[in-house]
């Protein structure tokens, strides 16, 4: 397993101070992942350039520094799988900078800054995938649609779900419960309903008259035979008067 031992103290040195400073400033559209126990193997996320086929993707790469960096140029590959000329199926990178160009003055910042420039500016004639170096040179369209395919298939930003979204909805919730509370505070409460007969002591009249309502059948037909009987009642008397003065009136004849 590699770890820091793997490298000279110098190096560690300058490496540490390399990698706070990326850190701390961290270039456009990269994010550098570090391990402080192992800084033969650094990890970057690189964002896909607006404008190229890469565009919405992020891509994870790695640097692997041999134990006679800096004089020597790390190995660059991708983990995440591109369509682009000059990275190999199997992720490596082919680029001048990690190559013939390499300088022992060059620091992390510039090389991962030049492999992001690859996603802008592919040169196809130095083509590790022979099949996007050939597509890039005959059907651009063609080439950008694949590149496009792969990012969306391999690359595409994860679409982190917001926790605002929820809290949110859980606040209009509580304010919609309190809204409720409060206007139902506000609103004045109805006074519980009256019954006839209190109504009716306390106005000194019958509701009953001013309000009929539709009563039982039974009840009707009951009300019915009392007000007969009351009738045939206060008739008798009457009639027994009328008899009482014919028979009067008999005599005097």
């Amino acid at each position: 397993m590699a770890t820091n031992e793997n490298l000279p103290p110098n190096v560690i040195r300058q490496l540490a101070k390399e990698l706070k400073n990326l850190d701390e400033s961290p270039p456009e559209g990269i994010n550098v992942i570090v391990n402080d126990d192992d800084f033969t193997t650094i990890f970057a996320d690189i964002e896909g350039p607006a404008g190229t086929p890469y565009e919405n993707g992020v891509f994870r790469m790695k640097l692997l520094l041999s134990r006679d960096f800096p004089q020597s140029p790390p190995k660059g590959f991708f983990l995440t799988k591109i369509f682009h000329p000059n990275i190999a199926t199997s992720g490596e990178i082919c680029v001048n900078t990690l190559k013939k160009d390499w300088n022992p003055g060059l620091g992390l910042r510039h090389v991962l800054l030049v492999v992001r420039c690859l996603l802008i500016e592919p040169f196809p004639e130095s083509a590790l995938n022979e099949q996007a170096g050939k597509m890039l040179l005959e059907n651009y369209e063609e080439y950008a649609r694949h590149a496009r395919l792969y990012t969306g298939i391999h690359a595409l930003k994860p679409k982190n779900k917001s926790k605002t979204g929820a809290i949110s909805e859980s606040t209009t919730a509580l304010n919609v419960d309190k809204s409720s509370t409060a206007s139902s505070e506000n609103t004045p409460s109805v006074p519980p309903a009256v019954s006839t007969s209190t109504a009716s002591r306390a106005f000194g009249t019958s509701l009953q008259d001013q309000n009929p309502t539709v009563s039982d059948p039974a009840d009707i037909g009951a009300a019915a035979a009392r007000k007969k009987d009351g009738l045939m009642a206060s008739k008798a008397p009457l009639d027994k008067k009328k008899m009482d003065a014919r028979k009067k009136s008999l005599k005097r004849l």
